[in-house]
C-alpha cells in the first residue's frame, strides 16, 4: 500500500496523499493507514474529514480492470476541498483533491487520494486506475469478507479471550539466544512461522542458519554480528527455506541483553512472517511494469532500480548487467538530460525535459521526479503539436535564461580588471547560454593577430589556427567587414575560405561565428565562437551576440591599458625591495614578499638586512600604510633613509627618531610600521626597537617560541620620541622572524590571537624542518630558511585567502661569534700603550696563524692607540675579532669624532687615519653612552676562510 502509495503521488505529481482502509467486515469505517509526503497533523486533518464518506457508488459491481478504477475516481476542486482536505487545503497552490477507490465486486475497501498541484486529466486518472487495481486485487484475496468472521459470530467461536485470539492470528513469536553457549528458544508462534514443529522449541543457533536461504546468509550474519558488537538494535528481513520445502519471508528485531559481566549475553527479539507483503510489493511492481507511460527509478548513485517495458523502449534499451547508470542509456547522453536530472535532485523539485533518445526520431517528455531514495523517471511519446508547443515554451524559457546570463556577463564585464579576467567572464557567461563549446579572441598588434585567450582548444593550438596563407580568410573579412560573420556548416566554410579552413573543419565543430572587436572606431581583434551543430547560433541569438562584442571589446581595452600600468607598478615595486639579501656571518636570512589580491594597487611593505661593524647585523621590516604609488614611493625612501643611518652606526632609537622626522615632513596622510634590530654575535644580544609594528617571534633551539615584549610606541608619522628600546639575550641558533600584519590578520579573528596562531605554526613548521634537515632530507644555512619560508607562506595563504593588503616575512638563524674568535685587551693611556697593543696583536695573530697581516694589523692598531692616547680618555679597550674579516676596534671613554684631512708637505702628523684607510677594506666609528669605538677591516686570507664555530 505505501508503494502504491508513492508513486501514485509521484505519478501524479501532487502535494502528497493518504489511504484509507475500511475494517474486514461490512459496515467498518475508514481508517488512515498510510500517509505520503504530508506532515503528520496536515494528514490528520485530512482523515477527519474524509472519514464517514463512502468510496463512490459506482465502484460497486465493476471493479475489476484500471478503467472501472479511473471511471470510478472523483475530483474535489480546491473551491470546495476544504471540507475534505482538511488542513491540507490551506495550501494556495493546490488545485484540489483526487480519490479513487479500492474496492472488489463485492464491496468497497478503501480509498487512495492526492492532493494534486493542477486538475488532472484522463491520463492522471488512469494512472491512478492503474496503480489502484493491482491492489484492490491483492486486498481481496487478504481483506475478503469470506475470510473474516462478522463480529457477531466472535463469541461462538472464541476459546480465549479475544487478545489472545488477536495475538494468535497475528502470527508473531519470540525467541531468545544464549550468544555465549549457541542455545536458541522459540516460542510456538515462532516455530509457527518457521515452519518448524511445535516441540522445536530449544534448538542450537545452527538449525536457524540453516533456514536463512543461501542468497541472504552474509549479509544477514554481518547484520547480526554488528548488534552484537555495537549493541544496537537489531533489525534484518530475510529469506527462510522451511523444513516443508516451502519458501518464504520473514522480518527479526530484537536487542542484545548483557550478561553478568557486562559483556552480550543474549540477543532476544521478535519474528513476524512478511510473505504477504512482499507479494504485494511484487503485485504493484507489475503494474507499474505494465504501465501505459514509461516508468523508470534510479538511487542516489544514479543507478537504476527498475524499468517497465515502456520505459526500456523509449529510453534504453537498459543493460541487463553492469553498474546499469542512467547515463549509459541513449536518453542519459541526450543534451540537456543529465542537466535536467541532476538539477532536479539538486533543488528536490520535479522537472521535465524532451529528449530523442534513440535513432527512431520519435520525442519523449521525461518527468523527473525526485524521490528520497533517489530519481523517478516517466516517459511519455508526444505528439507532433505538443512537441512544437514545447519548443516554443523552451525558447521562451531559454530566452528569459539568456537575458540572464546576458546581466550577468555584463556585471562580469564591468568588474574584470586583466585580460585573464576577461577571457574568463566571456568563456563563463557566453558559451553555455548560447550552445557554444570553444571560444579564442584575437587582438590585432602591430598588424598581426595573437591569441589572447582561449577555451577548448589545445596548447599553441588556436595560433595555428590563424597562420594564414595566400586567399581569402574570415578573420580578414570580419576585421575589413567590421561586420560579424557566421559560417553554418563545414562545407560552407570549405566553400568561402578553402585555403584557411583546414584546421577549423578538422574538428567536431559544425559552426562558427566570427565577432569583430571594435573600440573608438577601430578594429582590435575578433572573437570565435565554434557550436558542434550546424547552423548556430540561431537567427535571434545573432544580434545579441553582435551586442555583447561591443561590451568584450571595451572590456578588453581597459583590460590591456590595466595590464600595462600594473606591470609598471610592479616593476617599481620590485625596483624598491632587495633583489637579493646580503650575505651576513651574523645570520643567514631569508625573505619573502606577497602582494595584495588587490590587483589594482601596490603595497608599502619591505624588508631589508643591513651589515654592520664588528659582525653585527640589522634587521628591518616595515609597512607604510595604504596602498598606491606614494606609499611605495615612500617605503623606497624610508628604506633608503635606513640604509643611510645605519651606515651612520646610530644606534636604534636614534634611527627610529629620524625616521618619524622624515614621514612626519611627507603630510598628515603618511604613517607608516618599522621594526628595528641589531644583533651583536659577540655578545649574542639583540636591541629590538619598535614604532608601530608587531613583535617579532624568537624560536630558541630546544624549539621554544616565544614573542619579546618589544614596546610598540606610536607609528612613525605620529609618535613622540624618544623611542624605547628592548635588549633581549638570543642563543645561538635561534631563529627570529619579523613580518608585517598582512601575513597573519585575517577577517573576524583578532591581531593578537593571529599572532599567536603564527608563533604556533613557525615552531611546528620549523620543528619538522629541523628533523628533516637532521636526516638529510633537506638543506641547511640559507637554503634551509628558504624552504622554511616557502612552507610558512603555502601554509597562510592556504588559511587566510583573499588577502586585502600585502606582507611580508623576514627569517633569520642567529650565528654566535665564540670566545676563541674573540681578543679583549684594557690599555692605559699612556705612550707605552701602542707598543704593548703590537706585542699583544702580534701574538694573537699567530696563534689564529694570520702571520700574515701581523704588519699591516700592527701599523692600522699603532696609528689607533697613538690617536686615542693623545686625543682621548680612559678607558681604552683594544679587541680583535675574526669572523669573514679581521675586525680592529679601539674603544675610549671620548666622544670626539676623528676626521681625515689632507695633511701638508710640512706638517708633522694628520696622516694616521688616511694610512688606516689606505691599509684595511674599511674603517669607521660608531658611539654608545660609554663613549666611541673605532673600527677597521680587513679581509682575510682565501686559505683561512671563516672561523669554524
Amino acid at each position: 500500500m505505501e508503494f502504491a502509495l508513492h508513486h501514485a503521488v509521484a505519478g501524479v505529481g501532487g502535494l502528497g496523499g493518504v489511504a484509507h482502509l475500511t475494517g474486514p467486515w461490512e459496515g467498518s469505517e475508514l481508517r488512515l493507514v498510510v500517509v505520503d509526503g504530508l506532515p503528520e497533523t496536515e494528514a490528520r486533518g485530512f482523515h477527519e474529514r474524509i472519514v464517514g464518506r463512502a468510496p463512490p457508488d459506482d465502484a460497486d459491481g465493476d471493479a475489476n480492470g484500471a478503467r472501472a478504477h479511473a471511471a470510478g475516481s472523483r475530483w474535489y476542486a480546491a473551491a470546495d476541498a476544504d471540507h475534505v482536505a482538511g488542513g491540507a487545503a490551506a495550501y494556495a497552490e493546490i488545485a484540489g483533491v483526487l480519490v479513487v477507490p479500492i474496492a472488489t465486486p463485492r464491496r468497497a475497501l478503501g480509498t487512495l487520494s492526492v492532493i494534486c498541484l493542477a486538475e488532472p486529466d484522463a491520463d492522471d486518472r488512469a494512472l491512478l486506475g492503474e496503480i489502484a487495481a493491482p491492489v484492490s486485487e491483492r486486498l481481496a484475496r487478504s481483506l475478503s469478507a469470506d475470510h473474516v468472521a462478522s463480529p457477531a459470530a466472535w463469541p461462538a467461536q472464541a476459546h480465549t479471550s479475544p487478545l489472545s485470539e488477536a495475538a494468535r492470528s497475528v502470527s508473531v513469536g519470540s525467541w531468545d539466544w544464549n550468544i555465549r553457549t549457541g542455545e536458541l528458544r522459540y516460542d510456538v508462534q515462532a516455530t509457527r512461522v518457521l515452519g518448524m514443529e511445535p516441540h522445536q522449541t530449544q534448538v542450537r543457533i545452527g538449525s536457524w542458519v540453516d533456514l536463512v536461504h543461501p542468497d541472504d546468509l552474509p549479509w544477514v550474519m554481518a547484520d547480526t554480528e554488528e548488534a552484537i558488537r555495537t549493541r544496537s538494535l537489531y533489525g534484518v528481513e530475510y529469506r527462510i527455506r522451511r523444513p516443508d520445502g516451502t519458501t518464504g519471508w520473514v522480518q527479526s528485531r530484537g536487542r542484545v541483553v548483557p550478561g553478568d559481566d557486562g559483556g552480550p549475553g543474549h540477543l532476544v527479539g521478535t519474528v513476524w512472517d512478511t510473505t504477504r507483503t512482499r507479494v504485494a510489493r511484487d503485485a504493484v511492481d507489475d503494474a507499474l511494469r505494465h504501465m501505459t507511460d514509461g516508468f523508470l527509478a534510479v538511487d542516489s548513485e544514479w543507478r537504476i532500480m527498475f524499468v517497465n517495458a515502456e520505459a526500456d523502449r523509449a529510453l534504453g534499451p537498459v543493460p541487463a548487467t553492469g553498474d546499469r547508470l542512467l547515463w549509459d542509456l541513449p536518453a542519459g547522453r541526450a543534451p540537456g538530460f543529465e542537466d535536467a536530472c541532476r538539477r532536479a535532485v539538486a533543488e528536490n523539485a520535479p522537472a521535465g525535459v524532451d529528449v530523442r533518445p534513440t535513432e527512431s526520431g520519435r520525442w519523449y517528455h521525461l518527468r523527473l521526479v525526485p524521490v528520497p531514495q533517489g530519481l523517478t523517471v516517466y516517459s511519455t511519446d508526444i505528439t507532433e503539436a505538443r512537441r512544437r508547443d514545447a519548443e516554443r515554451r523552451s525558447a521562451a524559457r531559454e530566452s528569459a535564461e539568456q537575458s540572464a546570463h546576458i546581466a550577468r556577463l555584463t556585471g562580469a564585464l564591468a568588474e574584470a580588471i586583466t585580460m585573464d579576467d576577461v577571457v574568463r567572464a566571456t568563456a563563463e557567461h557566453v558559451l553555455r547560454p548560447f550552445g557554444a563549446v570553444r571560444m579564442a579572441i584575437i587582438t590585432l598588434a602591430g598588424g598581426s593577430a595573437g591569441v589572447v585567450g582561449s577555451l577548448g582548444y589545445a596548447a599553441g593550438e588556436p595560433a595555428a589556427l590563424w597562420a594564414e596563407g595566400e586567399g581569402p580568410s574570415p578573420l580578414a573579412d570580419t576585421v575589413e567587414r567590421r561586420t560579424p560573420l557566421f559560417l553554418g556548416s563545414p562545407a560552407e566554410y570549405r566553400r568561402r575560405y578553402p585555403r584557411s579552413a583546414g584546421p577549423l573543419t578538422a574538428g567536431g565543430d559544425r559552426s562558427w561565428a566570427f565577432l569583430p572587436l571594435v573600440v573608438s572606431g577601430r578594429v582590435t581583434g575578433c572573437c570565435l565562437l565554434a557550436f558542434p551543430v550546424q547552423d548556430a547560433p540561431r537567427r535571434e541569438d545573432r544580434s545579441v551576440l553582435a551586442a555583447l562584442c561591443g561590451l568584450l571589446a571595451q572590456a578588453l581595452e581597459r583590460a590591456r591599458l590595466y595590464d600595462a600600468e600594473h606591470e609598471r607598478a610592479q616593476e617599481l615595486q620590485r625596483g624598491l625591495l632587495p633583489q637579493r639579501l646580503p650575505t651576513v656571518p651574523a645570520v643567514d636570512t631569508a625573505a619573502r614578499y606577497l602582494p595584495a589580491d588587490r590587483r589594482l594597487d601596490i603595497g608599502g611593505d619591505w624588508y631589508d638586512v643591513i651589515p654592520l661593524s664588528a659582525e653585527r647585523a640589522a634587521l628591518v621590516i616595515g609597512d607604510v600604510m595604504g596602498h598606491g604609488i606614494s606609499e611605495a614611493a615612500t617605503m623606497g625612501r624610508l628604506r633608503t633613509a635606513v640604509r643611510t643611518l645605519s651606515e651612520l652606526e646610530l644606534p636604534p632609537d636614534e634611527i627610529l627618531t629620524h625616521l618619524n622626522d622624515l614621514v612626519s615632513e611627507l603630510g598628515d596622510d603618511f604613517y607608516a610600521t618599522c621594526l628595528y634590530a641589531v644583533y651583536d654575535p659577540t655578545s649574542r644580544m639583540c636591541d629590538f626597537a619598535s614604532a608601530g609594528h608587531l613583535p617579532p617571534v624568537v624560536v630558541r633551539p630546544d624549539g621554544s617560541a616565544h614573542v619579546p615584549r618589544v614596546p610598540a610606541n606610536a607609528p612613525l608619522g605620529a609618535a613622540t620620541p624618544p623611542f624605547d628600546v628592548l635588549r633581549a639575550e638570543v642563543p645561538d641558533g635561534s631563529l627570529l622572524a619579523l613580518f608585517t600584519d598582512g601575513l597573519v590578520e585575517s577577517h573576524g579573528h583578532d591581531i593578537d590571537a593571529s599572532v599567536v596562531r603564527f608563533t604556533r605554526l613557525l615552531a611546528e613548521t620549523a620543528d619538522r624542518r629541523e628533523r628533516d634537515a637532521a636526516e638529510g632530507d633537506t638543506a641547511e644555512g640559507a637554503e634551509g630558511l628558504d624552504a622554511l619560508c616557502d612552507a610558512l607562506v603555502g601554509s597562510l595563504t592556504a588559511t587566510l585567502r583573499n588577502r586585502r593588503d600585502d606582507a611580508a616575512l623576514l627569517l633569520a638563524r642567529t650565528h654566535a661569534l665564540t670566545s676563541e674568535n674573540v681578543a679583549v685587551w684594557p690599555l692605559s693611556a699612556e705612550p707605552e700603550a701602542a707598543s704593548r697593543a703590537r706585542e699583544m696583536i702580534r701574538a694573537q695573530l699567530t696563534r689564529w696563524g694570520l702571520e700574515d697581516l701581523v704588519m699591516t694589523t700592527e701599523l692600522v692598531v699603532s696609528e689607533l692607540v697613538a690617536n686615542v692616547v693623545r686625543h682621548a680618555q680612559e678607558p681604552v679597550t683594544l679587541r680583535l675579532l675574526r669572523g669573514r674579516s679581521l675586525v680592529c676596534e679601539v674603544s675610549d671613554g671620548s666622544l670626539t669624532t676623528p676626521h681625515v684631512r689632507r695633511a701638508a708637505d710640512t706638517d708633522e702628523g694628520g696622516r694616521g687615519l688616511q694610512l688606516v684607510s689606505a691599509l684595511t677594506h674599511r674603517w669607521g666609528a660608531r658611539y654608545s653612552v660609554a663613549g666611541k669605538t673605532i673600527w677597521t677591516e680587513q679581509p682575510l686570507p682565501e686559505a683561512d676562510g671563516r672561523p669554524a664555530e
